[in-house]
């Protein structure tokens, strides 16, 4: 509330005064979140690495979690997070992270669940660090976390058929190659086995926080049949996107159908048109990614050989529901439905886990 005997200016000046504070303390709040998260990991990786210790050098049985535990709980019984089958998963995670150096700097910027969920869902300790450090660099949550391992992410990303070594200079074309993934994985729509381009773009525009996920970290939407003069003729973009890291725009063009070399002509089309009629000084040649319900790989090869513009060729997926009967299909609860249902059990089992840790 502004003082009745503030001028103009003043109440301006004390407007701006008060919402930099609240960044100020918001920033503060946040820092202090991710230092308690990451000393708390850090306690955890102390203790289970102490277990481990004591039981290999003293021949402790598995009893003694049962006796720490209650101990623990007895003299802090404010804290949470020391009931026995914690304090096991404190030793499996001291044990699957060996090297401390790797816990302070990498694996205690993620909470404990997400920490949980890597390890009992990843046993190889290569592809579990991949994952780790996509989670941090892209805030995923936990839930996301775990839709990114379920579908696959590390062997889809970079995987799409592109000519973008020989159409983009380095390190541009390695960049680029890594943000274009095969398949893409779209269950978040269901859509019938016949159906066209203009349902799949409406979908993934009603859906467009779960396609921008799915796409990756950068892209930024700008809009769907996004129209192009070109020679007095009209032309309309399916999907046009930027990419924040690559400066650059990117075409996406939908296919319901197999790829067919005419698809990456037109594509090839509307980058150069693209690059005239909207690319501003600063930025990178325009990207297209050109997604399939499916490819034959050889054929991309042929089509992408002497095009000069940068495209990717991927397949697109989506839910197994969409092969199923009608009369089935009516049947299975909605996806609203299922997600509500698995958040729910997935909050009650990770509790479980770490009693409220």
């Amino acid at each position: 509330m502004i003082t009745t005997d503030m001028t103009p200016d003043d109440a301006g000046e004390y407007r701006s005064f008060v919402e930099d504070l609240k960044r100020r303390v918001r920033e503060a709040r946040l820092r202090a979140s991710v230092a308690v998260n990451q000393e708390l990991v850090l306690l955890y990786w102390h203790i289970g690495k102490d277990i481990l210790d004591r039981q290999k050098r003293l021949g402790w049985g598995a009893k003694v979690i049962d006796q720490l535990s209650a101990d623990l709980r007895r003299a802090f019984p404010e804290m949470k997070g020391f009931s026995a089958r914690n304090l096991l998963f404190m030793r499996r995670f001291a044990q699957e992270w060996g090297d401390e150096e790797v816990v302070k700097q990498l694996v205690s910027l993620l909470p404990w669940g997400h920490n949980i969920r890597l390890i009992q869902k990843l046993a190889d300790p290569e592809l579990r660090l991949w994952y780790l450090r996509k989670a941090v660099a892209h805030g995923w949550s936990r839930d996301i976390l775990l839709l990114q391992i379920d579908s696959g992410l590390h062997a889809r990303e970079g995987a799409a058929s592109t000519n973008f070594s020989r159409t983009l200079p380095s390190p541009q074309s390695d960049l680029a190659r890594q943000v274009v993934k095969d398949p893409y994985c779209f269950d978040f729509l269901t859509l019938a086995d016949d159906a066209g381009e203009r349902e799949l773009e409406r979908g993934l525009v009603e859906h467009i926080r779960d396609f921008l996920l799915e796409l990756g970290k950068g892209f930024a939407f700008m809009g769907s049949q996004v129209h192009l003069e070109v020679g007095d003729e009209d032309f309309y973009l399916d999907m046009l996107f930027y990419h924040v890291v690559l400066r650059c725009y990117v075409v996406v063009e939908l296919k319901s159908t197999a790829f067919k070399p005419e698809h990456a002509g037109k594509l090839n089309f509307y980058l150069s048109a693209v690059d005239d009629l909207l690319r501003h000084v600063g930025d990178q040649p325009t990207l297209g990614i050109l997604l399939c319900k499916t490819k034959n790989n050889v054929v991309v090869e042929y089509a992408l050989r002497d095009m000069n513009k940068p495209i990717g060729v991927a397949n697109w997926e989506t839910k197994l529901v969409e092969s199923l009967p009608d009369e089935l299909r009516s049947t299975l609860p909605s996806v609203e439905a299922l997600e509500a249902e698995l958040s729910a059990a997935d909050t009650h089992e990770v509790r479980t886990e770490t009693d409220e840790a």
